[in-house]
């Protein structure tokens, strides 16, 4: 229950139901932890002392409770009690949206409906994440990004649907001289402290294993596997269905459908495992093969290998995403 308060328009939760609501989570604890009652006694609630409001309670606000025993002395036992708020005013919660103890969600902030943040979530700056997410402990998503550069502009971040954010994940918001935003898109896997820098461009059902760390600008294309502890050098791309083995470090742009691995990463073939997971047909995948023998085994010139593929194209629409993919490429591709 919210009332109108002394300020139109700027209702607030009063602070005699917040004493209330702390009162009855003191009862719980006390029938929890002081000792069984014997038939006929009871709990008395005898008193608050020293309560003091330092903030209102408004629309939006979730309060967390936290009364920890404190000392029983001739009868009487004593508890502390605090009430803490740490989603700002101006946040946009979803229904069904769950945050656990200990998260912050900054003024700015737009959270979908069913998404649930476990607990030490911190979620700031203009960001909007989607629906039926999972972010787990001590993640840190919308904060200040690492570039010099970075003066305070109002940039962003863009979290999808159905994400799965482990711990110590950080995804920080975009630059100026970049887009302006870094976006993460559906059904992604990031695991435990994975690093989304600014400007990244995350596509969908990507995979970021532990400690994948991604530079600046950084595009990973749809269906990508980034292994463990591998970096990624600023504004390379990733192709679709990449699978980028761990503990490599990624310097240059990566093909579709392609294996990389090692430091610096070179291809070792095509990722057969993943397109036939993703029902890729034989015609298809040799049409593929055949491709990636074009760039990578014939001695051909990058050139020379574009005007084959593109004829192979004709025959094979699928293969087209290597040109697309090609003209993208500012960093050149890995050979």
């Amino acid at each position: 229950p919210f009332f109108q308060g002394h300020f139109p328009g700027k209702p607030i939760f009063p602070g005699v139901l917040i004493l209330e609501a702390m009162a009855q989570a003191t009862g719980i604890l006390a029938f929890k932890s002081v000792g069984k009652l014997e038939p006929g006694e009871l709990y008395y609630f005898a008193g608050i002392d020293e309560a003091r409001f330092k903030r209102p309670v408004v629309p939006g606000d979730q309060m967390v409770m936290e009364v920890t025993f404190e000392k029983t002395r001739r009868g009487l036992t004593r508890f502390k009690g605090v009430a803490t708020v740490d989603v700002e005013e101006g946040a946009v919660i979803g229904a069904g949206v769950h945050i656990g103890p200990f998260c912050y969600v900054g003024s700015q902030v737009e959270i979908g409906a069913g998404t649930v943040l476990k607990s030490h979530v911190v979620v700031n700056g203009i960001t909007k994440i989607g629906r039926d997410n999972q972010i787990y402990q001590f993640a840190s998503i919308g904060e200040v990004n690492q570039d010099l550069k970075y003066a305070g502009e109002p940039t962003r971040v863009e979290v999808g649907d159905r994400n799965r954010i482990r711990e110590s994940v950080t995804i920080h918001r975009g630059t100026a001289q970049g887009t302006g935003l870094t976006k993460v898109g559906n059904d992604n896997l990031l695991m435990v402290n994975v690093h989304v820098a600014h400007d990244c461009v995350v596509g969908n059902a990507c995979v970021l294993a532990n400690n994948a760390t991604l530079a600046g600008h950084v595009e990973i294309d749809d269906h990508a596997i980034i292994g463990g502890m591998t970096a990624i050098h600023q504004f390379c791309i990733i192709g679709a269905h990449v699978m980028v083995g761990g503990c490599s470090g990624v310097a240059q742009d990566v093909p579709p459908f392609v294996i990389a691995q090692g430091n610096h990463a070179t291809p070792f073939g095509v990722n057969a495992v993943g397109l036939k997971r993703r029902g890729f047909d034989k015609d298809e995948m040799q049409a593929i093969r055949n491709a990636y023998k074009i760039l990578y085994r014939s001695e051909k010139t990058l050139d020379e290998a574009k005007a084959e593929i593109e004829a192979l194209a004709k025959e094979q629409p699928v293969v087209q995403q290597y040109l697309d993919f090609f003209t993208r490429s500012t960093r050149g591709i890995i050979r």
